[in-house]
Formats: structure tokens, C-alpha cells, sequence
């Protein structure tokens, strides 16, 4: 087993630990995560690239793993997985950017 699988494992394990102590939460979740996921406008392997994009943009890093793991599982190729991490790197980046010549040299002021 890979670390990706093994953490990945270990969040499924502890989710059980909680679905023991709050089931209909747990359940809901899982509910309104599989609506969110299913095919609409956008097919099923888009969701999970931007799934993935956001992901690593929290810097969760078991999100990352299950992601990229159900974005293959959907047929995205390595090549468009790659390019959703340059897609999330520039959201990242000029999320920086924006905030700094807005917020930053208005206090600066």
C-alpha cells in the first residue's frame, strides 16, 4: 500500500469512527458529496479536477490523494492533472498577488 492509500485509508477509518457517534451527519455528508459529484453540466472527471485544484489550494493533503485518485478513476489523463496543478499554482499565486496591491499598499497608505 502507497502512503497516498494509506492515508487516504486512514481518513475512511476515522470517518467510520465518526458515522459511530453522529451517523446522520456522517450520512449526510456522504448524501450531499455524491449529489455533488455526479454528472451534470460538467462530467463527473472535470468535478474531480476541480476537486483536486481546490484540494491544494487548502493544502489538504488526503483531499489531494483521493482526488487524483478519482480523477483518474474518471479518465483524466496525467497530462490534465498536471495542468490543474498549474491551474490551482496560479489561483494560488495571484490570490497572493490580489491581496497584496489591494490590501497590503492600502495599509501601507
Amino acid at each position: 500500500m502507497t502512503v497516498m492509500d494509506e492515508k487516504v485509508h486512514a481518513y475512511k477509518d476515522q470517518i467510520s469512527h465518526l458515522e459511530d457517534q453522529l451517523p446522520e451527519v456522517v450520512h449526510a455528508y456522504h448524501r450531499f458529496t455524491g449529489e455533488c459529484f455526479q454528472a451534470g453540466s460538467l462530467d463527473e472527471k472535470t468535478k474531480q479536477l476541480i476537486a483536486l485544484g481546490i484540494g491544494l489550494f487548502a493544502n489538504n493533503e488526503v483531499c489531494t490523494f483521493y482526488h487524483v485518485d478519482e480523477a483518474r478513476s474518471k479518465g483524466a489523463s496525467d497530462q490534465e492533472i498536471m495542468e490543474t496543478i498549474a491551474v490551482a499554482a496560479a489561483v494560488g499565486g495571484g490570490h497572493a498577488l490580489s491581496q497584496g496591491v489591494t490590501r497590503v499598499q492600502k495599509a501601507l497608505q
